[in-house]
């Protein structure tokens, strides 16, 4: 709303931040120039729940109090109109620095080390909150709201945004759940009870993310979204099942700090720590803390599977490539670059060579990259799992990346699996072009899951059209590494389509199936399906009784292929690009890489 160098009275807009619900957030200046953070808050749209007894804003009142190290200090504040209509503002000490959502997203992972200093830094400011004399409950933990001061050298946790925070002598009917993560609220908390030990779950939930990508008792919610009563339920549902630790070597993690996070998240209040500074104490090892076994629904699951058994990991039983017609170079091409290592692994491991962690199928719309796909794993003898953009799209910040994290433990499991990605390109974005922080997140999940995934037994399988809008690192050796031109199929391949489509119909003796190849010149697979069904309707419609050659050639005659040959050049020249090749170099059918 506001623009650069427009004042709100003594401080200067540097630059805008955040936008929310009811308030926006600005890097402001004062008169001498020492930089802050203000939020405008819209009297208009805060909910009655914002306000404490006297009508005074409440954040703005608990913002009052706040002078700690460990949280963002209040400076100033005050109420202002703009346009007619009545805002307050709060006024920030300036943090120079990240939220630890945005450091974990940049580095792909937190060490165990990190972890906990970030974790010892919010029970600290939580410890001065609740500590006050009218105690004050955050009720919105997350990695998101946990600034990182790099200003003195060493990161200093600092929280921060107490848009949801309330005293602990408030009534239940203060609390507002619009707008929350609901899987860092603890099962009280979900039914609009809060209190310490709510702070408290949220701060363990913090944790488990921090160390292993993903939220605790994660489950898919978004058909679920809008509807409070099903989203309960499904949350619910989830926290009967046991909360399983990942097996991730290079966390280095102790039966003193799982048994920490267990404590933590317990579902029953009074199976939690009771404070910050007990809490406190558990992590730095100052007193001990046993695993929480008496009551099933809170207890941990190490290296376990899943409660359901998956159904959509399914091994592929088919022809393999026999079914796939022509393209016989690129099914060598294949066979000789993965499936031989696959069926001969003790072999390629004496010569040193390694199971690909991934390969790229790109080329022009409608030439059978998902076709083909599905026949290579039938060829592997792979598990196979077909994922499109919106199974990994969630509607919370950083649920793309758990989504991800959760489908590459669910290969591991499934191993060997081939997981197939259709159009890769909308879910790791080029990170150059794209600016979104939730989407360069997910594509550092993506890549962070896809190293080495091949040694366990996983092998990833990305089709686009836009190999140019895919995220360069994404394509470096060790990731997307093969990479495979799936061009429109050649006469070859275009007179075995017209025989796979035309053998199961009634056709005329003698059908010419290398001249309707010749007449079908830059023609795909899903062209000459339909060539051939506007025949047989054709046929019909004329009670020919047969299809004939006369009929197909009349069909062809009065259609045209479905991609442009200037869209042909330009995956052309995207295939030379990968390939290496120079303009003057004749251009081969199909490439390899």
């Amino acid at each position: 709303m506001l623009t650069k160098k427009q004042y709100i009275d003594s401080y200067i807009i540097t630059f805008p931040i955040k936008e929310g619900a009811y308030a926006e957030t600005y890097r402001v200046k004062d008169s001498e120039g020492k930089n802050y953070f203000l939020k405008l808050i819209d009297f208009a749209k805060l909910h009655h729940t914002q306000f404490d007894d006297d009508e005074h804003v409440l954040e703005v009142e608990i913002a009052k109090q706040l002078h700690h190290p460990n949280i963002a200090n209040y400076h100033d504040s005050g109420e202002i109109q703009i346009n007619g209509k009545r805002y307050v503002y709060i006024v920030f000490d300036f943090i120079a620095g990240e939220t630890a959502a945005q450091q974990t997203t940049r580095e792909q992972c937190c060490s165990v080390y990190d972890a906990k200093q970030i974790t010892l830094g919010v029970l600290n400011g939580l410890s001065f909150l609740h500590g006050l004399d009218n105690p004050v409950i955050h009720n919105e933990i997350t990695t998101q709201n946990v600034m990182l001061d790099i200003s003195g050298g060493v990161p200093v946790p600092k929280i921060i945004d107490f848009g949801y925070a309330r005293y602990q002598s408030q009534s239940i009917s203060s609390f507002m759940l619009k707008g929350l993560n609901p899987f860092y609220l603890a099962p009280e908390a979900l039914n609009g009870i809060f209190s310490i030990q709510s702070d408290i779950f949220s701060v363990g939930a913090m944790l488990y993310h921090l160390l292993y990508g993903m939220l605790p008792y994660y489950t898919d919610i978004s058909k679920v979204k809008g509807d409070r009563n099903a989203l309960l339920t499904e949350i619910s549902e989830a926290r009967t099942r046991p909360l399983r630790i990942p097996n991730k070597s290079i966390f280095e993690m102790d039966e003193q700090l799982i048994n920490t996070m267990s404590k933590a998240l317990a579902l029953d209040v009074e199976d939690r720590f009771q404070s910050a500074d007990e809490f406190i104490k558990a992590i730095k090892g100052e007193i001990k803390v046993d695993r929480i076994t008496h009551k099933p629904q809170s207890t941990f699951v190490e290296n376990s599977d899943t409660h359901e058994e998956n159904k959509n990991i399914n091994r592929k039983v088919g022809n393999g490539f026999k079914d796939v017609a022509g393209m016989t170079q690129l099914k060598e091409q294949l066979q000789s670059d993965v499936i031989d290592l696959i069926q001969d692994p003790e072999q390629a491991k004496q010569l040193g060579i390694s199971i690909p962690n991934g390969l790229l199928f790109y080329g022009p719309p409608g030439c059978g990259k998902t076709f083909f796909a599905e026949k290579f794993a039938e060829e592997a003898g792979f598990n196979y799992k077909y994922i499109k953009c919106s199974d990994v799209a969630s509607p919370y910040i950083h649920g793309g990346q758990d989504k991800i994290a959760a489908i590459f433990d669910e290969a591991r499991k499934n191993a060997p699996t081939i997981l197939f990605f259709d159009e890769i390109d909308a879910m790791i974005k080029d990170r150059s072009k794209h600016n979104n922080v939730s989407e360069a997140g997910e594509v550092n999940e993506f890549l962070a899951q896809l190293n080495n995934c091949g040694e366990d037994g996983v092998i990833v399988i990305g089709a686009t059209n836009k190999p140019d809008d895919i995220d360069e690192a994404a394509l470096r050796a060790g990731r997307l590494e093969f990479k495979y031109y799936i061009p429109q199929p050649d006469a070859e391949t275009r007179a075995s389509i017209f025989e796979i489509n035309l053998s199961k119909r009634k056709v005329d003796f003698g059908i010419n199936y290398d001249k309707l190849a010749s007449l079908t010149e830059n023609y795909i697979s899903a062209d000459i399906k339909m060539i051939v069904d506007n025949a047989a309707r054709l046929t019909f419609r004329r009670k020919l009784g047969k299809i004939t050659q006369e009929t197909l050639e009349e069909v062809i005659a009065s259609s045209k292929p479905s991609i442009s040959i200037d869209v042909i050049k330009r995956h052309e020249e995207i295939r030379d690009k990968f390939m290496g090749l120079k303009k003057s170099e004749p251009r081969r059918k199909i490439g390899f890489n």
